[in-house]
């Protein structure tokens, strides 16, 4: 329980569906620009529900949400993906966005990320700011990257020093020679 702002921040439960998707269905649509449809909320629901945070005042009415991911990227690093955050407008500023952020990073480190993904608009600058705080950087620009033409950034996370030189071409086990010279004329 979060004192200061009388608020609780839970993790997303199946037992609770019923009660919960209704409200991030219409948090998460009221907030963003993508039109998701059920099946893209269950889809993170079933599978990844418990990397899913909500953050709910003393009536238990939901004020701010993270939906997260965590696989294999590419067979490559494990990637986690956050792929939807909403706060609702009334309590921003109070740290929730952040709090709920962080709910998620953290288990997906535990859980052996090597690096979190997300993607933003280029408008938002709010969440621009909120994951550079965190020690996002941005990776790429996506041109029209969203439905209503928008142009998003990729931001990651480098969580693990292997996954930060994966993307330099470094292999860190890889024996270190001196490059061989052209032979001297």
């Amino acid at each position: 329980m979060d004192e200061e702002n009388n608020l609780q921040y839970v993790q997303y439960h199946s037992s609770k569906e019923s009660t919960y998707l209704t409200a991030i269905r219409q948090l998460i649509s009221n907030d963003l620009s993508e039109p998701y449809s059920i099946y893209v909320y269950r889809y993170f629901l079933y599978q990844w529900g418990d990397l899913c945070f909500l953050a709910l005042d003393e009536n238990q009415t939901m004020l701010g949400v993270v939906i997260s991911k965590l696989e294999p990227h590419r067979g490559g690093p494990n990637r986690g993906y956050i792929a939807m955050l909403a706060v609702k407008k009334e309590h921003r500023g109070k740290g929730i966005a952040t709090k709920l952020v962080r709910m998620a990073i953290d288990i997906m480190i535990e859980r052996g990320a090597d690096e979190i993904a997300l993607e933003t608009e280029v408008t938002n600058t709010a969440a621009m700011k909120l994951y550079e705080r965190l020690g996002f950087l941005r990776s790429k620009r996506l041109h029209r990257y969203y439905l209503n033409g928008n142009s998003a950034f990729r931001f990651l996370l480098f969580v693990k020093e292997s996954a930060f030189n994966s993307r330099l071409g470094y292999d860190e086990d890889e024996d270190q020679e001196e490059p061989e010279l052209p032979p001297s004329a």
